[in-house]
């Protein structure tokens, strides 16, 4: 929420970034007109960015200029607005700010500068009758890869530098049919583990790709085509009321389920709790903008599932819910009475 809040200002008060509630990767083949005066916008904006933007190609083009792949908004870029970096005024950005300008304007510089390239060699062995594999990967030209150094405390670029890291720099040359030794050999008994509880980052990660948790070909295929759980404008305050209503907590960057929001879980039917229902109504929404559906139709199927949900809940206390502790209060509407006006008595 604090990121698109952020991007919100930056969009609406700095107008340094175009139209930030937006998912799409694809910009309109028009604005590559403009890059070089936005170019010259990153440099004077982002100080850290200036040797970045001297060392950028203008004239290279990457796929993210396609007019066939941008909807309604196009991806989120810097504009071709400049801000007086001189002296403090009204205009200065916050650390936070300035960090977030920065990293889009990274993603945007990345677009003119050459691919990374990278020789990746690979040697399957067999040993005893079972295939072993060593791979190796040696670096050719560093290319867009400059712009983003590995980060230890990023997961996603600490889990990458790891792979890489596990990897040979080059392996021996053999060729198919060669004979080796076999120095050491280890059998290590392991267990599986469950999958680690949900951060920040994973949560939001999984209402976008939820598709990879139902089992429905059919279901699956909508949901890929789609925005997921949510859309990138509503996501992060989804999450939020869920922590105000006491259904989620933090257990240091771990997101956990309360009592309460696991017994609301099991008090629900399986039509609320799955994604099903979400590409059910993509579907329809989907067909009433290609007008082959109807809004009526839709929206009365909507209110008749509503009411039964409503009236199975007022039925009685689910299993689920009961001898649960309240900690907050009952929410109540607080009346706001009004000033009374004031008669001024005409002197005598």
């Amino acid at each position: 929420k604090q990121v698109l809040d952020t991007c919100q200002r930056l969009y609406e008060r700095h107008k340094l970034l175009t139209y930030p509630r937006s998912d799409s990767r694809y910009l309109p083949a028009g604005h590559f007109a403009d890059r070089s005066a936005v170019l010259a916008a990153v440099a004077n904006n982002a100080q850290a960015l200036s040797q970045a933007v001297d060392s950028a190609d203008s004239q290279l083009k990457s796929k993210a200029w396609n007019d066939s792949k941008v909807d309604a908004h196009h991806a989120i870029i810097p504009t071709a607005r400049t801000i007086d970096t001189s002296k403090l005024s009204s205009t200065e950005l916050s650390n936070t700010e300035r960090n977030i300008y920065e990293l889009v304007a990274r993603q945007y510089l990345a677009q003119f500068y050459p691919p990374h390239v990278y020789s990746d060699s690979q040697i399957d062995l067999d040993i005893g009758g079972g295939c072993f594999i060593a791979k190796a990967r040696e670096l050719l030209k560093p290319g867009w890869k400059v712009l983003f150094p590995s980060r230890k405390d990023s997961d996603k670029h600490a889990q990458s530098a790891q792979h890489e890291a596990a990897l040979n720099t080059q392996l021996p040359p053999l060729k198919k049919g060669d004979h080796c030794d076999c120095e050491q050999a280890q059998v290590l008994e392991k267990q599986t583990t469950p999958p680690k509880p949900f951060d920040d980052a994973s949560l939001l990660a999984a209402m976008t790709g939820i598709a990879r948790y139902v089992q429905s070909a059919d279901i699956r295929k909508v949901l890929k085509d789609t925005d997921g759980l949510g859309t990138e404008a509503t996501r992060a305050g989804i999450i939020e009321l869920l922590f105000t209503r006491e259904f989620l907590q933090r257990q240091g960057k771990q997101i956990r389920a309360t009592a309460a929001g696991k017994g609301l879980i099991h008090s629900l039917p399986n039509v609320a709790i799955t994604p099903d229902m979400t590409a059910h109504w993509e579907t329809q929404l989907n067909a009433i903008s290609q007008r082959e559906g109807s809004y009526k139709g839709f929206m009365q199927s909507l209110q008749s599932s509503l009411d039964e949900l409503i009236t199975a809940s007022q039925v009685g206390l689910p299993e689920g819910l009961k001898d649960l502790k309240v900690t907050k209060k009952p929410y109540k509407k607080r009346r706001v009475s009004k000033p009374r006006k004031k008669t001024k008595k005409a002197a005598g």
